[in-house]
This record gives structure tokens, sequence and C-alpha cells, in this order.
């Protein structure tokens, strides 16, 4: 089961992550749980703000248009997953700005694995995927808002040896057990690393178990790791990466792990991060 959260104010998905969202659990057999969350501001008002800014008069305008994208979203996931035959249902919540991604978060610990879509720039689709990614205990799949996501039948594991990247392995077992091919990549000059080989461990525990598996090692040069990574996924054909998702949050400020950060300033490809 596969839940999707959807950014509707300020910065709202693209209509476009619904094909995505269809098409990428319909490959994985998958159900999805489309969420609109729409926002829902605090009464602010009081005489002085009603006569200079007429608050009440454009919280309500605010709340109209979170309502409005949401709807669209819905309506638009709704169509998608008729046409290729996803069972879908669906839910409207509503949240203060400031709460959004928690409640994204709450919601997504009931799946499975979690889609959010992504956009340069789009700061609330941002939030809520960084509080799925720390604060659900499930997977975050982003998806670029402006592309196709296609077939995923050639995943690109970003190998470490660590725990945050077993566990990103053991959240993949579907995209994994459905390609065709998987690439495990580990980057040699980012850090120290635990052994020798340590892709082609991972990569012959993979073919043991009936899989399609190859080993590369690359070095990332002066390129962020998180470039590195998605750069060398799509030279190689990768339509899926998978890696650990690095950081913690302090209430709700994200720290993240440099790779993490730069899959979340620029994403190429879509990337399912656990942490």
């Amino acid at each position: 089961m596969a839940s999707l959260c959807l950014a509707t104010y300020p910065d709202a998905n693209s209509p476009k992550i619904a094909e995505n969202a269809v098409a990428l659990v319909k490959q994985i057999d998958a159900a999805l749980h489309a969420v609109a969350i729409n926002v829902d501001i605090p009464d602010v008002s009081n005489a002085l703000s009603s006569y200079l800014l007429d608050l009440p008069h454009k919280i309500r305008e605010v709340e109209a248009t979170s309502r409005k994208c949401g709807s669209v979203l819905l309506e638009a996931i709704a169509k998608a997953a008729a046409h290729g035959g996803v069972t879908l249902t669906t839910q409207l919540l509503t949240a203060p700005p400031a709460l959004m991604g928690d409640v994204a978060a709450e919601q997504s610990r009931y799946f499975d694995v979690c889609l959010a879509g992504w956009a340069p720039g789009n700061q609330t689709a941002r939030m809520i995927a960084e509080a799925i990614l720390f604060g659900s205990g499930r997977p975050a799949l982003l998806l670029p808002d402006s592309t196709d996501v296609g077939v995923l039948d050639h995943v690109v594991i970003a190998w470490d040896g660590s725990r945050v990247a077993a566990r990103a392995v053991a959240d993949a077992r579907a995209f994994l057990e459905h390609a065709s091919m998987i690439t495990v990549v580990t980057v040699t000059d980012e850090k120290p690393l635990p052994g020798q080989d340590i892709d082609e461990r991972l990569a012959q525990g993979l073919r043991t178990r009936g899989l399609v598996a190859e080993a590369a090692s690359i070095q990332a040069g002066d390129r962020s790791i998180g470039t590195a990574l998605q750069e060398h996924a799509l030279k190689i054909g990768g339509k899926l990466l998978v890696m650990g998702g690095y950081g913690h949050s302090r209430v709700r400020d994200f720290v993240l792990g440099g790779a993490t950060e730069g899959i979340l300033a620029d994403l190429r490809l879509p990337v399912l991060l656990s942490h």
C-alpha cells in the first residue's frame, strides 16, 4: 500500500504527480491512498486587523485556494487511477501551515511506501517530503513533478555499507523484485568505507536471491555526492535511485547529511530515501 501526500498551498504539486504516482504503484502491484492536505489558518482577527487589512477575508481566500488545488489534484488522480486500473482511496485533511508536514508524517505511518511530488523551488513539497522521511518511519519516494516516471526497470542502489543504506535496500524490496537490472554503486572518494568491494558483496547477495545485479565504483571528484550519484544513475540508464536518508530533525528544522541535501536540492530522477 502506497500513500501520496499532496501539497496544496502556498506551493501546490503539479497535476503531473497524478500520472506518475499511478504509474509507479501499478508497477509494484500496489494500492494508492491519496491525501490532500489543505491549509487551515487560525483566526487571528481583531478589530484593528479587520479594519486595516481585512484579514478574515484574506484567510478565507487562502483556504479556498488551497481547497481548490486539493480538489483538482484528487480529481486528476482519480481519473488516472481509473484509467490505469489502480485501486484508489482518497482523503481530505486540514492543518495549519506550520503543521502540514507533521500531519503528512502521521498519515504516512500506515503505509508501506510514501510518495511525494517534487519540483524546484516548491518549499511546501520539500517540507512535506522531509517530514515524511524523518517522521513517518517509512521510506519516502520522491517523484519529479515535470517528467514522466516511466518504467522503473533499472534500480540503482547507493551503497556505503551503513545501517541507513541497508534499511533503504530492505525498504526497496518491491522495486528490486520488479527490476530487470540492479546496479550497486559505491562512491570511493567521499568518506572511509567499511571494507573492500562492499558494492560487489551486496550485488552478490542480490544475485543469490535470484535478482540481476552488478557492482560499480565511482568517484565524486569535485561534484557533490548527490549530484555524482544522480549523474551516474542517469548515465547508466537508471530509473530509480535507492539510498539512505541521512540527517535528523530538531523541532521542525531538519539537519541533513550532504547526500540527502544534494538530492533534495536538485532531484533529477525518482529517488527512494529511507531513514
